[in-house]
């Protein structure tokens, strides 16, 4: 498997692979249709990234840091192929995303997520992710809020 920088040909696998975890658990909300149509242009245009993991040249998990104004980034639309997951796939994502952050002179990486997630939840605080307190987001199922600062 190798992690590699999104590119146009790449949003149609990024729409479906984010699709099918959310809708799994939660509603597909507009905030994720509105990233998940135009990823070139609502993360990639505004200063944010994209990976891409790919087995055998197919997409099978993904990740992104979409750009915040403080200076930190904040890592969305995470997720790996259902078979994939607990292979080690998510945590080889974070680690591209705490390394581009650091290269980037991120001030912090951000995230809002689910209590519900306890394999993500758990990942995050392994990698060094805190709690924070609930702030205001566009996101009805977001109810934990972290940050890894650098």
């Amino acid at each position: 498997m190798e992690i590699v920088e999104f590119q146009p040909h790449h949003a149609e696998a990024f729409h479906r692979l984010n699709e099918a975890w959310i809708s799994k658990y939660f509603a597909l909300e507009a905030k994720d249709l509105e990233v998940l149509t135009a990823p070139q242009a609502k993360i990639i245009d505004k200063g944010g990234r994209i990976f891409m993991a790919l087995k055998d040249g197919v997409a099978v998990g993904c990740a992104a840091l979409l750009k915040m104004d403080d200076g930190g980034y904040e890592v969305a639309k995470m997720t790996v192929s259902e078979d994939l997951r607990g292979s080690g796939l998510g945590r080889r994502l974070m680690q591209r995303c705490i390394d581009a952050g650091a290269q980037m002179g991120a001030t912090r990486l951000y995230l809002e997520t689910n209590s519900s997630l306890g394999p993500a939840l758990g990942l995050y605080r392994a990698m060094g992710f805190r709690d924070l307190a609930p702030v205001e987001t566009p996101y009805v199922r977001a109810d934990v809020f972290m940050e890894r600062p650098y």
